[in-house]
């Protein structure tokens, strides 16, 4: 048997993460997010660094969809699963995606590193965004 990985998808998807991931961290929580973080509000980012930010931020969301392309591309050999449709496949690669992998790292960090409750709530809802709104791209476009 042969995954289905859609390339096509995957491309689709690490831009509406980089720009889902702009959005998120710049109009709706930036200010907060900063504040949390420790951030002068008044300092700007060096270009460089913004640069070298944003080009990490490319590969890490290209290895993100790429991989869970493949994880779900796993799942349709389990029976039942294509009859159930794209939407709750979505929905439960995300949600148990998350609550397995990402929630647990947010949470063991915002304890043993003292992050406050704030910063936890913006990042890790932000991962189940990414993985919802990137999950819905790949299950849709196959």
């Amino acid at each position: 048997m042969e995954l289905k990985i859609n390339i096509a998808a995957i491309m689709v998807a690490v831009v509406v993460n980089f720009i889902l991931g702009f959005i998120w961290y710049t109009p709706l929580f930036g200010k907060i997010w900063g504040k949390e973080m420790g951030y002068d509000p008044n300092m700007k980012p060096d270009s460089k660094v913004l640069a070298k930010g944003m080009a990490f931020m490319i590969i890490g969301n290209f290895l993100f969809a790429w991989v869970f392309a493949h994880n779900i591309a796993a799942w349709t050999f389990v029976p039942g699963v294509k009859e159930m449709g794209a939407l709750p496949n979505a929905l439960s690669a995300s949600i148990f995606t998350w609550i397995g992998f990402y929630l647990p790292g947010h949470l063991g960090s915002t304890v043993w590193e003292k992050k406050s409750w704030t910063l936890f709530a913006i990042n890790a809802g932000y991962n189940l965004v990414s993985l919802l709104v990137v999950a819905l791209i790949l299950t849709y476009w196959t």
